[in-house]
Protein backbone atom coordinates (compact mmCIF):
# COMPACT_ATOMS: atom_id res chain seq x y z
CA UNK A 1 0.00 0.00 0.00
CA UNK A 2 1.26 3.43 -1.15
CA UNK A 3 1.71 6.25 1.69
CA UNK A 4 -1.09 8.13 -0.20
CA UNK A 5 -3.19 5.41 0.53
CA UNK A 6 -2.80 4.71 3.64
CA UNK A 7 -3.26 8.67 4.32
CA UNK A 8 -6.21 8.26 2.49
CA UNK A 9 -7.44 5.21 4.77
CA UNK A 10 -6.63 7.53 7.60
CA UNK A 11 -8.90 9.85 6.94
CA UNK A 12 -11.90 8.21 5.92
CA UNK A 13 -11.47 6.05 8.96
CA UNK A 14 -11.70 9.12 11.02
CA UNK A 15 -14.03 10.53 9.55
CA UNK A 16 -16.11 7.81 9.77
CA UNK A 17 -15.56 7.33 13.54
CA UNK A 18 -16.52 11.31 13.76
CA UNK A 19 -19.33 10.67 11.45
CA UNK A 20 -20.74 7.99 14.50
CA UNK A 21 -20.43 10.19 17.19
CA UNK A 22 -22.08 12.92 15.84
CA UNK A 23 -24.88 10.70 15.49
CA UNK A 24 -24.56 8.92 18.75
CA UNK A 25 -24.78 12.35 20.34
CA UNK A 26 -27.49 13.86 18.42
CA UNK A 27 -29.51 10.56 19.00
CA UNK A 28 -28.50 11.39 23.06
CA UNK A 29 -30.04 14.50 22.45
CA UNK A 30 -33.13 13.09 20.83
CA UNK A 31 -33.87 11.16 23.84
CA UNK A 32 -33.15 13.57 26.28
CA UNK A 33 -34.76 16.90 24.27
CA UNK A 34 -36.82 15.63 21.45
CA UNK A 35 -36.12 16.06 18.03
CA UNK A 36 -37.43 19.69 17.69
CA UNK A 37 -34.92 20.37 19.53
CA UNK A 38 -31.80 18.47 17.63
CA UNK A 39 -28.96 21.35 17.75
CA UNK A 40 -25.57 21.17 15.33
CA UNK A 41 -24.32 23.60 17.90
CA UNK A 42 -25.17 21.37 20.65
CA UNK A 43 -24.11 18.46 19.58
CA UNK A 44 -20.82 20.12 18.91
CA UNK A 45 -20.40 21.50 22.30
CA UNK A 46 -20.67 18.12 23.61
CA UNK A 47 -18.53 16.93 21.36
CA UNK A 48 -15.91 19.42 22.00
CA UNK A 49 -15.79 20.45 18.34
CA UNK A 50 -16.38 24.08 16.63
CA UNK A 51 -19.93 24.00 15.27
CA UNK A 52 -17.76 24.99 11.12
CA UNK A 53 -16.09 21.31 11.81
CA UNK A 54 -19.43 19.96 12.40
CA UNK A 55 -20.75 21.48 9.32
CA UNK A 56 -18.24 19.20 7.47
CA UNK A 57 -20.20 16.32 8.19
CA UNK A 58 -23.71 17.40 8.13
CA UNK A 59 -24.25 20.74 6.72
CA UNK A 60 -27.56 21.59 8.41
CA UNK A 61 -29.63 20.02 11.45
CA UNK A 62 -31.88 18.80 8.72
CA UNK A 63 -29.45 16.83 6.98
CA UNK A 64 -28.67 15.27 10.85
CA UNK A 65 -31.83 14.44 11.33
CA UNK A 66 -31.87 13.01 7.53
CA UNK A 67 -29.22 10.53 8.62
CA UNK A 68 -30.42 9.72 11.98
CA UNK A 69 -34.05 8.74 9.85
CA UNK A 70 -32.35 6.53 6.74
CA UNK A 71 -29.98 4.82 10.07
CA UNK A 72 -33.46 3.93 12.02
CA UNK A 73 -35.03 2.71 8.55
CA UNK A 74 -32.89 0.76 7.87
CA UNK A 75 -32.41 -1.21 11.45
CA UNK A 76 -36.03 -1.60 12.01
CA UNK A 77 -36.15 -3.03 8.01
CA UNK A 78 -33.02 -4.95 8.62
CA UNK A 79 -34.72 -6.63 11.47
CA UNK A 80 -38.25 -7.64 9.37
CA UNK A 81 -35.76 -8.92 7.11
CA UNK A 82 -33.89 -11.23 9.31
CA UNK A 83 -37.20 -12.61 10.85
CA UNK A 84 -38.25 -13.39 7.62
CA UNK A 85 -35.21 -15.05 6.31
CA UNK A 86 -35.08 -17.05 9.41
CA UNK A 87 -39.20 -18.47 8.92
CA UNK A 88 -38.47 -18.95 5.34
CA UNK A 89 -39.70 -22.67 5.77
CA UNK A 90 -42.41 -21.87 8.23
CA UNK A 91 -46.17 -21.64 7.41
CA UNK A 92 -47.29 -17.88 5.89
CA UNK A 93 -49.12 -16.83 8.74
CA UNK A 94 -45.90 -17.81 11.29
CA UNK A 95 -43.68 -15.62 9.00
CA UNK A 96 -46.19 -13.03 9.17
CA UNK A 97 -46.03 -12.86 12.84
CA UNK A 98 -42.23 -13.25 12.88
CA UNK A 99 -41.90 -10.26 10.60
CA UNK A 100 -44.63 -7.76 12.90
CA UNK A 101 -42.85 -9.25 16.24
CA UNK A 102 -39.53 -8.20 14.77
CA UNK A 103 -40.64 -4.86 14.31
CA UNK A 104 -42.35 -4.89 17.83
CA UNK A 105 -38.80 -6.13 19.75
CA UNK A 106 -37.07 -3.19 17.45
CA UNK A 107 -39.62 -0.41 18.54
CA UNK A 108 -39.18 -1.46 21.97
CA UNK A 109 -35.48 -1.53 22.22
CA UNK A 110 -35.37 2.08 20.46
CA UNK A 111 -37.85 3.82 21.53
CA UNK A 112 -36.28 7.35 20.38
CA UNK A 113 -35.35 6.24 16.68
CA UNK A 114 -39.04 4.55 16.44
CA UNK A 115 -40.59 8.12 17.69
CA UNK A 116 -38.07 9.59 15.45
CA UNK A 117 -40.07 7.97 12.61
CA UNK A 118 -43.41 6.95 13.65
CA UNK A 119 -44.32 9.65 16.09
CA UNK A 120 -44.88 13.17 15.57
CA UNK A 121 -43.84 15.11 12.82
CA UNK A 122 -40.61 17.37 13.29
CA UNK A 123 -41.70 21.08 12.77
CA UNK A 124 -39.93 22.70 9.84
CA UNK A 125 -38.55 19.13 8.29
CA UNK A 126 -39.41 17.60 5.21
CA UNK A 127 -38.54 14.04 4.81
CA UNK A 128 -36.11 14.01 1.46
CA UNK A 129 -36.31 10.99 -1.26
CA UNK A 130 -33.51 9.40 0.35
CA UNK A 131 -35.49 8.14 3.28
CA UNK A 132 -38.28 6.89 0.68
CA UNK A 133 -36.22 3.34 0.51
CA UNK A 134 -34.96 2.26 3.73
CA UNK A 135 -38.61 3.23 4.66
CA UNK A 136 -40.03 0.06 2.49
CA UNK A 137 -38.34 -2.37 3.53
CA UNK A 138 -40.69 -3.48 6.28
CA UNK A 139 -43.44 -3.05 4.06
CA UNK A 140 -41.75 -5.00 1.69
CA UNK A 141 -40.89 -7.81 4.11
CA UNK A 142 -44.46 -7.87 4.83
CA UNK A 143 -45.42 -8.26 0.98
CA UNK A 144 -42.61 -10.78 0.45
CA UNK A 145 -44.86 -13.02 3.09
CA UNK A 146 -48.08 -12.22 1.15
CA UNK A 147 -46.37 -13.44 -2.43
CA UNK A 148 -44.97 -16.47 -1.35
CA UNK A 149 -48.15 -17.32 0.12
CA UNK A 150 -49.64 -16.47 -3.05
CA UNK A 151 -47.34 -18.48 -5.19
CA UNK A 152 -48.03 -21.48 -3.31
CA UNK A 153 -51.63 -21.40 -3.22
CA UNK A 154 -52.21 -20.29 0.31
CA UNK A 155 -53.88 -17.03 -0.01
CA UNK A 156 -57.55 -16.31 0.45
CA UNK A 157 -58.01 -12.94 -1.66
CA UNK A 158 -59.68 -11.06 -0.11
CA UNK A 159 -62.32 -8.79 -1.27
CA UNK A 160 -62.67 -4.72 -1.35
CA UNK A 161 -65.39 -2.76 -2.46
CA UNK A 162 -65.98 -2.14 -5.73
CA UNK A 163 -65.68 1.68 -5.56
CA UNK A 164 -61.96 0.85 -3.69
CA UNK A 165 -61.19 -1.30 -6.63
CA UNK A 166 -59.32 1.09 -8.60
CA UNK A 167 -57.24 2.59 -5.87
CA UNK A 168 -56.54 -1.34 -5.03
CA UNK A 169 -55.02 -1.64 -8.59
CA UNK A 170 -53.32 1.49 -8.33
CA UNK A 171 -51.40 0.33 -5.29
CA UNK A 172 -51.24 -3.30 -7.03
CA UNK A 173 -49.33 -1.29 -10.07
CA UNK A 174 -46.98 0.93 -7.70
CA UNK A 175 -45.42 -1.82 -5.11
CA UNK A 176 -46.94 -5.38 -5.81
CA UNK A 177 -47.73 -5.71 -9.38
CA UNK A 178 -47.32 -9.54 -8.85
CA UNK A 179 -50.14 -9.05 -6.34
CA UNK A 180 -53.86 -9.19 -6.80
CA UNK A 181 -55.08 -5.61 -6.07
CA UNK A 182 -57.36 -6.90 -3.50
CA UNK A 183 -54.25 -8.12 -1.33
CA UNK A 184 -52.82 -5.17 -2.12
CA UNK A 185 -55.06 -3.04 -0.72
CA UNK A 186 -55.51 -5.17 2.60
CA UNK A 187 -51.47 -4.94 2.33
CA UNK A 188 -51.19 -1.44 3.34
CA UNK A 189 -54.11 -1.58 5.52
CA UNK A 190 -52.67 -4.15 7.71
CA UNK A 191 -49.41 -2.05 7.32
CA UNK A 192 -50.43 0.69 9.22
CA UNK A 193 -52.85 -1.20 11.59
CA UNK A 194 -49.36 -2.89 12.09
CA UNK A 195 -47.59 0.05 13.25
CA UNK A 196 -50.83 1.14 15.24
CA UNK A 197 -50.35 -1.58 17.39
CA UNK A 198 -47.01 -0.84 18.08
CA UNK A 199 -47.33 2.89 18.48
CA UNK A 200 -50.08 2.61 20.99
CA UNK A 201 -47.94 0.41 23.40
CA UNK A 202 -45.14 2.14 23.12
CA UNK A 203 -46.62 5.59 23.57
CA UNK A 204 -48.95 4.50 26.49
CA UNK A 205 -52.05 4.10 25.07
CA UNK A 206 -52.81 0.99 26.07
CA UNK A 207 -51.93 1.98 29.86
CA UNK A 208 -54.62 0.02 31.70
CA UNK A 209 -56.25 -1.43 28.67
CA UNK A 210 -54.33 -4.00 27.50
CA UNK A 211 -52.28 -6.20 30.38
CA UNK A 212 -50.74 -8.89 28.23
CA UNK A 213 -49.26 -6.71 25.35
CA UNK A 214 -47.41 -9.81 24.06
CA UNK A 215 -50.18 -12.20 23.70
CA UNK A 216 -52.29 -9.25 22.35
CA UNK A 217 -49.75 -8.53 19.80
CA UNK A 218 -49.44 -11.75 18.48
CA UNK A 219 -53.32 -12.42 18.48
CA UNK A 220 -53.89 -8.91 16.83
CA UNK A 221 -50.90 -9.48 14.17
CA UNK A 222 -52.50 -12.87 13.52
CA UNK A 223 -55.33 -11.72 12.60
CA UNK A 224 -54.38 -8.90 10.59
CA UNK A 225 -52.35 -11.95 8.32
CA UNK A 226 -55.90 -13.83 8.24
CA UNK A 227 -57.37 -10.42 6.79
CA UNK A 228 -54.78 -10.02 3.93
CA UNK A 229 -55.96 -13.26 3.01
CA UNK A 230 -52.85 -15.52 4.91
CA UNK A 231 -53.66 -19.56 5.17
CA UNK A 232 -51.80 -22.43 6.68
CA UNK A 233 -53.35 -24.86 4.39
CA UNK A 234 -55.85 -24.86 1.54
CA UNK A 235 -55.30 -23.06 -1.59
CA UNK A 236 -56.53 -19.43 -2.13
CA UNK A 237 -59.96 -18.17 -3.63
CA UNK A 238 -60.83 -15.78 -6.38
CA UNK A 239 -60.11 -12.18 -6.23
CA UNK A 240 -62.36 -9.59 -7.46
Amino acid sequence: MSKEHGVMGARERARTEITASIKAEARRQLASEGPAKLSLRAVARELGLVSSALYRYFPSRDDLLTALIVDAYDALGAAAEAALESSRTAPAPARWSAVCAAARTWALAHPQEYALIYGSPVPGYAAPQATVVPASRIGLALIAVARDAHRAGRLALPRVPGDLLPEARRMSADFAPDLPPSVAVTLVAAWSQLFGLISFELFGQFNRVVEAPEAFFAHAVHRLGREVGLLDTGRGGAAN
